[in-house]
């Protein structure tokens, strides 16, 4: 059943994923009393996700908690293929992901993981949902809960919620402290640098780096930028993350004034054609361009078609388009998400957390999904707190803790001065 690039890759996808898993241990904990207590027996759960070794070790984590898994791609260009074939000859678990599929592909592989009729969805992006509500209605009376992974997709289902056509309970996974202040910010950080550099070869050091967007993921890819030495300006149209940026010491300005000098610009909004056919006009020649939102919207791809008077593939993971005037464009990644199309994704200590939010969540709305209203939920705060008290602990890390005078105080509004 499953649609994988080739079986036979399966036994380089298991060193990636051995790798990863020791980089895990709050997953690791958990998938260990998955298996003693069995929370998710009979369970059957759709995943849309990008299938990478951190992903893999979720996946392994929620079968040894009785789990029925069906688990297809987030993305087109962020399967790792030999996890892929590793998950389906040595998990069991059944795979519909293939590096580079093309956008029919991407969607019969979301057809075919929901055929296996879920009691819950696993979300990167709320593709899984976005077609049970479109256009597999029948199978949703049968969901007790989903979760969601990342902002652009809680971004669509708080919408859908917005306008009461929401049909079960989600969680936001990226909503737990656990996930968006490492994950988003630590994470995107990285990985998006080593996605431009991977593809590149540039040197960051006195380059102008323009970070479009000023959530928890561009003030990774901000902070990272600016620490290997580049010259980092922010572009923003929320009026207290920009007065956040200034005081965290970049430069702020509305992009346009910043385009005849930026040197690599870098999406992370979750929105649509923030740099666009006008901004390409006005760019210098060797302009780097490159997302780090969920979907290829970000970067005007067709206005940039239409103004190219030739397009190439210069290297892998660029294509470098020629305009009328002789001006060169590079496009990293086709425009999807560079830290997967151009390199690994985020470091498996980060995803940590992030996974074990999904992990718990899940266990979570097996127990109580059936009495959660149709709407968009935040992980629970015991949750979040004791994914944080794992990975202390994993860390080899101790903190204090409140003697009971000063949890009394802190509870009473009787203790003042």
């Amino acid at each position: 059943m499953s649609h994988i690039k080739e079986e036979a890759l399966a036994s380089r996808g298991e060193g990636r994923i051995e790798w990863a898993y020791s980089m895990m241990p709050v997953v690791r904990g958990i998938g260990k009393r998955f298996s003693r207590e069995k929370p998710l027996k009979g369970v059957r759960i759709a995943a849309c996700l990008h299938v990478t070794s951190e992903t893999a070790n979720l996946m392994r984590a929620l079968k040894e908690g009785g789990a029925d898994i069906r688990l297809c791609a987030s993305n087109p260009l962020s399967t790792q293929d030999e996890v892929a074939a590793c998950l389906v000859r040595d998990c069991g678990i059944e795979v519909f992901a293939i590096w580079g599929e093309d956008r029919k592909t991407y969607y019969q592989h979301i057809q075919s993981t929901l055929e296996i009729n879920p009691h819950l969805t696993m979300d990167d992006g709320a593709d899984l949902i976005f077609t049970i509500h479109s256009e597999r209605s029948d199978l949703a009376s049968n969901v007790v809960g989903g979760t969601e992974e990342t902002t652009t997709g809680v971004m669509r289902l708080r919408s859908m919620a917005d306008e009461n056509v929401l049909r079960y309970p989600v969680i936001a996974v990226n909503d737990a402290a656990t996930k968006h202040l490492f994950d988003n910010r630590y994470g995107t950080g990285q990985s998006t640098i080593d996605g431009i550099l991977r593809a590149t070869n540039i040197l960051l050091a006195g380059s102008s780096f323009v970070v479009c967007g000023y959530g928890w993921c561009g003030r990774g890819i901000a902070m990272r930028a600016r620490g290997m030495g580049a010259k980092v300006v922010v572009c923003e149209v929320d009026p207290l993350r920009a007065l956040e940026a200034t005081m965290d010491g970049y430069p702020v300005m509305p992009l346009s004034e910043i385009l005849s000098q930026g040197d690599v610009f870098v999406t992370s909004t979750g929105d649509r054609w923030v740099i666009d056919r006008q901004h390409f006009e006005l760019m210098k020649d060797g302009a780097i361009l490159a997302n780090a939102g969920h979907f290829n919207v970000e970067i005007n791809l067709e206005g940039l078609e239409a103004l190219a008077a030739k397009k190439r593939k210069i290297r892998e993971n660029i294509e470098e388009y020629t305009l009328e005037d002789g001006r060169r464009i590079n496009l990293l990644g086709e425009g999807r998400l560079v830290n997967l199309a151009a390199a690994e994704g985020h470091p498996s200590m980060v995803m940590d957390m992030s996974f074990a939010n999904q992990a718990l969540s899940c266990e979570y709305l097996v127990r109580e999904g059936k009495t959660l209203e149709n709407k968009v939920y935040r992980v629970p705060q015991n949750i979040d707190q004791k994914i944080a008290e794992l990975k202390l602990r994993s860390m080899g890390i101790k903190i204090d803790k409140l003697t009971p005078e000063q949890r009394k105080y802190l509870s009473s509004w009787k203790m003042g001065t």
